[in-house]
């Protein structure tokens, strides 16, 4: 589990940290802070992973406060300000998030982090086994040992499910591969992205999977897609 903070002076955008580290399993937020000064006392008492810093804030910025920390975690910078990206990173920021940015980028940053951590500590980076996605006002679990294939339309997937559930989120095709890792889940066509582990036969033009057929669009390897 990463254990981590938040500073912006915003209160909208530790709003929007809060609601989407509620979706990450393997993050916990244990303080918000929109003074400055206020993070760095409970830091100075207080260990965290991994922190989340805007830039722009008043009386000291982001940058300022992360090249005065003693102990530094990792960080990941958000700002509405792409021209401080090169700052960020000469900072050795693991992520720089632009204002605003969607959940499936923040969880993109956030996978980066525990990778980092994990390989401080040796360990090895394990293959998540769901994820939480928005449909409607639910955030539902997707385990992937449950989960045929997506298809997508314009902004929404659906994510079709080995009970016969199809589930429609707000996602792009980019979204999407994201969110899924590339051990598992392979895209095929334009529209479609399917579970390697639930195919059942793959062909020149189209692939089986359930008793159900997903084409394969003619920009896509079928030979490649089992490895």
């Amino acid at each position: 589990m990463i254990k981590a903070i938040a500073v912006d002076d915003e209160p909208l955008a530790l709003e929007v940290i809060r609601s989407h580290a509620a979706r990450v399993p393997f993050l916990q937020v244990d303080a918000y802070f929109t003074n400055a000064f206020e993070a760095i006392d409970y830091m100075a008492k207080h260990t965290a992973d991994l922190l989340f810093l805007d830039i722009k804030m008043p009386d000291i910025s982001g940058l300022e406060l992360a090249e005065g920390l003693q102990h530094k975690p990792l960080i990941i910078f958000t700002t509405a300000y792409a021209e401080h990206a090169v700052t960020s990173y000469e900072l050795n920021a693991i992520d720089y998030l632009l204002k605003p940015f969607s959940y499936p980028r923040f969880l993109k940053a956030c996978h980066k982090a525990h990778e980092q951590l994990l390989l401080r500590q040796g360990g090895k980076l394990p293959v998540a086994d769901s994820i939480f996605i928005k449909s409607g006002y639910e955030q539902i679990k997707i385990a992937f040992a449950d989960l045929l294939y997506l298809e997508g339309g314009g902004n929404y997937m659906s994510f079709i499910m080995t009970d016969g559930r199809s589930i429609l989120s707000r996602l792009t095709m980019a979204d999407a591969l994201t969110l899924l890792p590339a051990e598992i889940f392979a895209r095929v066509h334009r529209s479609y992205i399917v579970n390697k582990t639930k195919i059942d036969r793959v062909e020149r033009h189209q692939l089986h999977i359930a008793g159900q057929m997903v084409p394969i669009g003619s920009a896509f390897d079928s030979g490649a897609i089992l490895k």
